[in-house]
C-alpha cells in the first residue's frame, strides 16, 4: 500500500491581543513565520506545505510576505478556522499536518514522527497529536488528522468554539492516539506569545542558527543546560536558580532516556 500524501498546513495570522503582528517579528534577521517555515520545509514527509491566513486585510502583510517567499498561501474566514483549513487543504492529500504560527521552534524529527505514527495506524486512527496529553515543551505542538474526519468536522461541529479551535470537534469525536514522552518537559514555554517569549526565541536562534540551521529540540535543551537563564516556564516570569536547577536535572534526564517521544 502506497504512502497516504501529506498536507502541512500552517495556522497564522497577524492579530494577538498579547503581541500583536508576532507572526513576522524578527528571529535572527528573519520573520517568525518564515523561521517556522524553514523548519517546516524539512520534514521528510511533508508532500505539499501551505500557510493559511485569513482574508482580513490585517493579514495582508502576512500574505504578501509568503508571496515575496514563493510560499503557498490560501486565504479564508479569521474566526472559522475550520472552513479556512478546508479551503487550504490541497485535493490530492489524505493526511493534514496541523501546525500553529506561533511555534517557530518546531521539531521536524517530532513532526515527522506523529505522520509516521498516523499512517502506522490510520486503519483505526482518526488524529495523533501531543497536544492533549502534554508533555513536551509549549511550541512544540504538532496534530495529524484524516482528511476524512477534517471534512467531517466542517459538516457537524457548529459552535463559534469548535469553529474557532478547528481540532476540539474532532478530539471529542475521532479516534485519538497520543504522542508522548517519558519526562514531562510540558511547562518549558517555546511558543510565540508574549515579549517575554519573543526574547528567549531570539537568543535561542542567535545561539543556535549560525552553527547548524537545522537545529532541533535536542540542541535547545543542550543550549539551556549551558544557559539557564533561558529556562522560560508556564507562569514563571523568572525562575529561581533552583528551580532552574531542577529544570535541568529533568532536562538532563530527558535527554538521557532512550525514548524520547513515543506514540
Amino acid at each position: 500500500m502506497s504512502r497516504p500524501r501529506v498536507a502541512v498546513i500552517v495556522q497564522a495570522r497577524m492579530s494577538s491581543v498579547r503581541m500583536p503582528g508576532k507572526v513576522l517579528a524578527p528571529l535572527g534577521g528573519e520573520p517568525a513565520l518564515r523561521r517556522m517555515m524553514q523548519r517546516v520545509e524539512r520534514m521528510r514527509t511533508a508532500d505539499r506545505i501551505v500557510v493559511a491566513t485569513s482574508a482580513d486585510p490585517g493579514d495582508d502583510p502576512a500574505a504578501e510576505l509568503c508571496s515575496h517567499w514563493g510560499l503557498a498561501c490560501v486565504r479564508g474566514p479569521l474566526n472559522d478556522v475550520l472552513a479556512r483549513f478546508i479551503g487550504a487543504l490541497p485535493t490530492d492529500c489524505e493526511v493534514v499536518v496541523r501546525l500553529t504560527g506561533d511555534c517557530p521552534l518546531i521539531d521536524p524529527a517530532i513532526a515527522d514522527r506523529h505522520v509516521e505514527a498516523f499512517v502506522r495506524e490510520r486503519s483505526d486512527t482518526d488524529y495523533v497529536t501531543n497536544a492533549v496529553r502534554r508533555t513536551m515543551p509549549d511550541g512544540l505542538d504538532v496534530e495529524v488528522v484524516s482528511r476524512e474526519i477534517l471534512e467531517r468536522a466542517h459538516r457537524e461541529a457548529t459552535s463559534a468554539f469548535d469553529r474557532e479551535h478547528c481540532t476540539p470537534w474532532i478530539r471529542r469525536n475521532g479516534r485519538v492516539r497520543h504522542v508522548t514522552q517519558t519526562i514531562d518537559l510540558s511547562e518549558l514555554r517555546w511558543t510565540l506569545d508574549t515579549p517575554r517569549d519573543h526574547e528567549v526565541i531570539s537568543t535561542i536562534y542567535e545561539q543556535l542558527d549560525s552553527v547548524d540551521p537545522a537545529f532541533g529540540s535536542t540542541e535547545i535543551y543542550r543550549l539551556l543546560l549551558r544557559r539557564p537563564d533561558l529556562i522560560h516556564v508556564q507562569g514563571q516570569a523568572n525562575p529561581t536558580p533552583a528551580e532552574r536547577d531542577r529544570w535541568c536535572a529533568r532536562i538532563e534526564e530527558h535527554l538521557a532516556s532512550p525514548d524520547e517521544a513515543t506514540p
